[in-house]
């Protein structure tokens, strides 16, 4: 992020007119989003009802962290094809997610209408504990939702990238143990190409595979048993989530393969 860019979310309380923007911008690339991926292209989603339960029915106490894989830059897009559509709607409910400032955050517009969507911006290479994480982690004690792509870029040769530590640090620093729910999906960088001209394609298959929610309270302990340090936490964590999204690959592989 330029350094005469401001931070792009207010302080508290929060302005009417930013929270009137911010439902505009959300609910508008929901809709669209949606449109696209389900009525332009083919989506199939296998295990949807794990994600819409996550999202709108999990305990009012709970923070949830959504982790998936990473091929193409309109796979936050794909997210929001992944709920119902009146989930467009529901913008206290939906995502945070992190975004790379040197991508997002490079223009005062870009600044205000990614901010107003829901991302956070975040620095390559500034560590776990710049403020975008910080920012992060408040969403979740705030019980809020936080989706990341821990690869840290768009995986275009979808070969395996060790993940990023953040995502432990996510989980770790969280006043309560959030839900974890991973997924990987197959076929978004046929939409929109990871290379020139970017044109959007239409009549292509993207298929997505929700996995359980993962058990990482069980991992907690056994690292706080074991007397280990935050950092150390933090690795065990994320391998942990990346083994999972990992058992994820193939079988979501094979039925975007099957689906006709």
């Amino acid at each position: 992020m330029p350094k005469d860019l401001k931070w792009p979310f207010p302080a508290h309380p929060v302005p009417v007119w930013w929270r009137w923007s911010s439902f505009s911008v959300v609910a508008s690339v929901s809709l669209m989003s949606k449109f696209w991926f389900s009525y332009m292209n083919t989506l199939k989603i296998h295990g949807a009802e794990k994600l819409h339960k996550a999202v709108f029915n999990r305990p009012a106490t709970n923070s949830l962290i959504t982790v998936s894989n990473h091929h193409c830059c309109v796979d936050d897009a794909l997210l929001c094809a992944a709920l119902p559509w009146s989930a467009a709607f529901k913008t206290n409910s939906f995502r945070w997610t992190l975004g790379a400032k040197d991508i997002c955050f490079t223009k005062t517009w870009h600044n205000y209408f990614f901010g107003m969507g829901k991302i956070i911006p975040l620095g390559r290479g500034e560590g776990v504990f710049q403020r975008g994480m910080d920012f992060a982690i408040d969403r979740l004690n705030n019980n809020e939702w936080i989706h990341i792509f821990p690869e840290g870029r768009v995986n275009m040769d979808k070969s395996w990238i060790r993940f990023k530590w953040g995502v432990g640090r996510l989980i770790n620093d969280c006043h309560r143990v959030p839900t974890v729910l991973p997924f990987y999906h197959v076929g978004s960088d046929t939409v929109l190409p990871n290379e020139k001209p970017y044109v959007p394609n239409i009549r292509k298959k993207v298929t997505v595979l929700i996995g359980d929610p993962l058990n990482v309270e069980h991992h907690l302990n056994w690292c706080r048993e074991k007397g280990m340090n935050a950092t150390e936490i933090r690795r065990v964590l994320t391998t942990f989530l990346q083994e999972e999204i990992e058992k994820l690959r193939l079988p979501a592989t094979q039925l975007h393969e099957m689906t006709s």
